[in-house]
């Protein structure tokens, strides 16, 4: 396991093959994923993980499996959606229901935005919070996100909340 970023409590790394199983909880779980379309289908996983492990050796940045040192359990994913290029990345996190609550979210946001700052590419972060998902408000303000307004959003079929970060 090559880690891209080291807290002390968890590891980053890009995604792996085997990683399918422990996305189910979290990716495949509808309840985690009820302010984000819902879970995705078990059998589209490993696609998914495949494509963020070449995001991140193609342009250095993706979303990446959070694993729990202690355990070396995947416990969730942080990182950054890049479509194009990496001026503009969308920061995503999902954990399973087993880790709600301990701060690790907070933990592997943080991580990942110390990953963008190691790049010089990136210029703005953003990420979209559905109205309801109050925890979500709290982490990104957290860690020093600055709410830039409202947007619709034609997938979710709803207004929800855009913060952002300026690195450039």
């Amino acid at each position: 396991m090559k880690a891209i970023y080291d807290t002390g409590r968890i590891i980053l790394r890009a995604f792996e093959d085997t990683d399918a199983e422990a996305a189910k909880k979290f990716w495949g779980d509808e309840e985690v994923m009820r302010y984000c379309l819902g879970a995705t289908p078990h059998d589209k996983l490993p696609l998914i993980l495949k494509a963020y492990r070449e995001c991140h050796e193609a342009k250095g940045l993706s979303v990446y499996a959070v694993v729990e040192k202690e355990t070396e359990t995947v416990m969730g994913a942080c990182g950054f959606n890049v479509s194009g290029e990496i001026q503009e990345v969308e920061l995503i996190y999902h954990f399973a229901k087993s880790s709600w609550g301990k701060g690790y979210a907070t933990e592997a946001a943080k991580a990942c935005l110390e990953i963008a700052r190691g790049n010089s590419g990136v210029k703005r972060i953003h990420a979209s919070v559905d109205p309801n998902n109050l925890d979500s408000y709290k982490i990104l303000e957290k860690i020093g996100f600055v709410y830039a307004g409202k947007e619709w959003f034609e997938d979710t079929a709803q207004e929800e909340s855009v913060y952002e970060m300026r690195l450039g």
